[in-house]
């Protein structure tokens, strides 16, 4: 495991194994304060003696054993941040399905408004975007081998049955940009934060195109340039390890999936320059990403262990920050949620599967966050906490956009 990443996942002091004998009345009324905040969630609740608090009118769909006092109170205190951390460090116990749970608990919170406290997120400068990425993407090409699809595709898939096997739903995803981006042989394409190349490859190979793709993660890049190479494509597809701020030149379509995620609300605006200088008069564009219904902070347990800096904007946000100033009107919009949640069933049983080896390569408490990091991620998709959305727009004067959405989704042969 690398010394940095070390750093990333420090052991929580909070994870004490040694539990008190016996709980006191003071320790069950702050499981009480607990079980209140969730109260329509059919959850039982355990302590460290045996204290139980169980739900009156339903089964529980799963139990949590709080092992210690200290992770009692951490989560009473701040349960959005330390509820993850004492799960990570087995200071709390899931017995039954992790999933179902956190389903639970998410229908629980649902009409719950946002805090008027919580912050906004910070820019995501040149060099803040660079660590953000480094703290995810750079775990290593190994680790994501061993549970995503064989194309390293790291977002939401594009399910044609809900039956399609991953592999087939991640292609099918591919094609669904390319179409809904009208691409055409011989066309010029710059694609915003690229993964491991996947998807530029298939608009080359598949769509007749070039491709300049940007992403700042130096081992998904140094991948996908051998890729590129190995596959008879570096002359189609140019991959540029730099900030997508950097983009220069006019092409015919712009693309970004999965990467606004990470950009942050106060550099929407220098996104939407980026497209305005890219496209071409009659240039096309696609953003496919997570966002909510509504504004609200980030799960801030997620920011910490998982996603830094990473916040899932409202459509609303996008549409008043990245594209109406620059003038660009909206041609299609699609919601892939139930999508994502069928990608995140695939990818969090494969994940289940490699555990054994992602523990030898890191740690258990780096599996134990991985695994309630997918979970919660699946949980949030299928209660609707979370949407997944694709929006395709062009400028505002331009009649080159397919006449109906029928024609724009014709089927590639």
């Amino acid at each position: 495991m690398r010394l940095e990443h070390l750093r990333a996942y420090p052991v929580s002091t909070g994870a004490s194994r040694t539990a008190p004998a016996a709980s006191t009345a003071l320790d069950r009324w702050a499981l009480r304060r607990i079980q209140q905040a969730v109260a329509s969630a059919p959850i039982r609740f355990v302590l460290w003696d045996g204290f139980t608090l169980a739900p009156t009118d339903d089964l529980p769909v799963a139990t949590i054993l709080i092992r210690t006092r200290r992770a009692l109170f951490a989560w009473l205190r701040n349960p959005d941040l330390n509820f993850g951390e004492a799960y990570m460090f087995s200071a709390v116990e899931v017995r039954g399905d992790l999933t179902a749970l956190l389903e639970a608990v998410y229908r629980a919170m649902a009409e719950a408004p946002a805090p008027a406290w919580w912050q906004r997120p910070r820019a995501n400068g040149e060099r803040a975007a660079r660590e953000n990425v480094h703290r995810h993407y750079d775990l290593g090409n190994d680790f994501y081998r061993l549970w995503l699809d064989q194309e390293l595709l790291y977002t939401c898939a594009y399910f044609p049955r809900p039956d399609a096997p991953l592999e087939a739903a991640q292609t099918a995803k591919m094609d669904l940009v390319c179409r809904k981006l009208w691409l055409r042989p011989g066309e010029r394409v710059v694609e915003a934060g690229c993964g491991w190349g996947a998807l530029a490859l298939f608009m080359a190979r598949r769509y007749g195109v070039r491709v300049r793709a940007f992403n700042v993660s130096t081992e998904q890049t140094a991948w996908a340039r051998e890729r590129a190479r190995r596959e008879g494509l570096a002359g189609q597809v140019e991959f540029v390890e730099d900030d997508y701020r950097q983009a220069r030149g006019e092409f015919d379509a712009f693309v970004s999936v999965g990467m606004l995620e990470h950009v942050g609300l106060p550099d929407y605006q220098a996104l939407g320059q980026v497209i305005a200088r890219s496209l071409t008069r009659d240039g096309r564009a696609l953003l496919h990403f997570i966002g909510r219904d509504r504004p609200a902070p980030l799960n801030p347990w997620i920011r910490k262990r998982i996603f830094p800096g990473a916040y899932p904007p409202s459509l609303r946000e996008v549409c008043e920050r990245v594209l109406e100033p620059q003038g660009f009107s909206v041609t299609d919009v699609e919601n892939l949620r139930l999508h994502y949640a069928r990608t995140l069933e695939h990818w969090l049983r494969r994940f289940e599967a490699a555990a054994p080896a992602v523990a030898d390569m890191f740690d258990e408490s780096f599996v134990r966050a991985w695994r309630l990091y997918l979970a919660g991620s699946r949980a949030a998709f299928t209660t609707g906490s979370m949407q997944l959305f694709q929006i395709v727009f062009a400028r505002g004067g331009s009649n080159a956009v397919p006449w109906t959405r029928a024609a724009e989704l014709r089927i590639s042969n």
